[in-house]
């Protein structure tokens, strides 16, 4: 069945209205190629254009209230962070990711479970949370698969799971880096 049979029309791409901050000129032309090229429209400005939908920026971070995405900074408080020779389909669906309400990060390049810094950045499931949170109740496996109505060799696996994604060896360890990730991504509103 169609989406024509459904009597739905395909939700077009959305255009975003992009404000480039860069110091360098060549690299601001850059920018807007590809932002262009993307089918969105540049914004004239310097960041703080109210008609922007969200502000592209190069290797600074710039004072603004749209969402914003850098290219080749290290910092967690905008919405999109991408390396500065990020290609042109990773901008655009940074932008529009960060246009949407959405925070924005590199995928990990390090080659699987406990390879490179960016690896204790896995996403920790729902249920691995909970094994988790039981663990630091001091539970024992057998105790967490009885609250949890689940086998204790399913435990296991999800604790063997929670190891690799928070490069630890320990329960204990495994607790303890669980709750620093945790203060650290998480701010107030």
């Amino acid at each position: 069945m169609s989406s024509r049979d459904l009597g739905v029309q395909p939700n077009a791409r959305r255009l975003l209205r992009v404000a480039i901050v860069a110091t360098d000129p060549k690299r601001r032309r850059e920018l807007a190629r590809l932002v262009v090229e993307a089918g969105h429209t540049v914004e004239s400005g310097d960041g703080e254009t109210a008609d922007a939908d969200v502000v592209l920026a190069d290797r600074a971070v710039p004072s603004t209230r749209r969402p914003l995405v850098t290219l080749g900074v290290d910092d967690v408080e905008q919405a999109g962070s991408l390396p500065s020779d990020a290609s042109g389909a990773q901008v655009d669906a940074a932008l529009r990711a960060a246009a949407a309400g959405l925070i924005v990060r590199p995928a990990e390049t390090g080659g699987g479970f406990g390879a490179g810094e960016r690896a204790s950045a896995a996403l920790i499931t729902p249920r691995e949370l909970e094994i988790l949170t039981s663990i630091a109740a001091g539970l024992s496996n057998k105790a967490i698969a009885r609250r949890l109505e689940i086998s204790q060799h399913t435990v296991k696996f999800h604790i063997e799971s929670l190891f690799r994604k928070l490069d630890a060896r320990t329960r204990a360890e495994a607790v303890a880096k669980g709750l620093e990730r945790r203060r650290i991504e998480t701010f107030d509103i």
